[in-house]
């Protein structure tokens, strides 16, 4: 059984401040820890609905709050912690099997994802059931 503190952990990206605007730089291998392979955003959630509900054999991903904010919930099988994103200059670094959701985007919320693979269905647990079948089986 892995520590739910070992599922993921929020990393403060670079902020340069600018009286102009502010600017965040993501550079693979030197502010994360992987190559990237594949970005998207998720944006115009509904109220009250929620996105991800999966986990990945392999990827790892960053998940930044570029506008707004929302809840990022990670299960490891054995226990979850909730993160709050709020801050484009902060992301949280989700490691491999570990099922995460995210619920409760404010108005106009956008989250920009950073991840280390391109796109493969047979890397995604989309089931939670099978998510734990998949855990217990790695022990």
């Amino acid at each position: 059984m892995s520590n739910i503190n070992e599922s993921g952990r929020i990393i403060d990206l670079h902020k340069e401040i600018d009286r102009r605007g502010n600017l965040t730089v993501v550079e693979q291998m030197k502010d994360i820890p992987f190559n990237i392979s594949r970005v998207y955003w998720v944006y115009d959630v509904p109220g009250g609905k929620n996105r991800g509900g999966h986990a990945h054999k392999h990827c790892r991903e960053l998940l930044v709050a570029a506008s707004g904010s929302f809840n990022v919930t990670l299960d490891n099988g054995y226990e979850k912690r909730t993160f709050f994103l709020n801050h484009p200059y902060q992301g949280l670094l989700i490691n491999t099997n570990v099922w995460r959701t995210l619920d409760d985007f404010s108005s106009g919320a956008l989250c920009l994802v950073i991840a280390e693979d391109p796109f493969s269905e047979e890397d995604y647990i989309r089931d939670y059931d099978d998510f734990i079948a998949f855990i217990k089986a790695k022990e």
